[in-house]
């Protein structure tokens, strides 16, 4: 008998609480076990403990700003597969550049609009289990061919 697949994690990494209360509030229909950061470093923090499959990662935060918590994750191998949608009300394109050489996986501006947001995170949830699975599946290719010795 297999085990139940856990419930997708979403890390909610905002300094201002109005805006973490709307992103609650609009994933609050689904099943997902939500988490919250309050700036850069609490967010490189409650990575390691909470392990989220996606995080909603504000920009402009104390302590590190969202482009320098985005490029630390990405650039590092334990957590470089955590989907990370920036959420911001930047536009210009200097910062979409800034966002995707730190290494984000899409962008959401603000102010939010719930059906967007819930087909986004629906998509890169998706996205992440499908590459778990592909890496689950490697690993278990790479076994069995350790297992039956080098090809002739």
């Amino acid at each position: 008998m297999s085990e139940a697949p856990r419930r997708s994690r979403i890390l909610i990494a905002d300094d201002n609480a109005v805006n973490v209360e709307l992103l609650e509030a609009f994933l609050a229909d689904a099943d997902y076990e939500i988490g919250i950061a309050v700036d850069g470093r609490d967010t490189l923090d409650k990575v390691k403990t909470f392990q989220p499959d996606l995080i909603l990662l504000d920009v402009m935060m104390p302590k590190l700003s969202g482009f320098e918590v985005c490029k630390t994750l990405k650039t590092d191998p334990a957590t470089k597969g955590i989907m990370i949608l920036m959420v911001t009300a930047l536009k210009e394109l200097g910062d979409i550049e800034r966002g995707v050489q730190a290494g984000t996986d899409d962008f959401l501006s603000k102010p939010v609009n719930k059906l967007e947001l819930t087909l986004r995170v629906e998509r890169m949830l998706r996205l992440r289990h499908v590459s778990d699975e592909l890496e689950r599946l490697r690993q278990y290719i790479s076994v069995m061919e350790d297992a039956t010795g080098p090809k002739k």
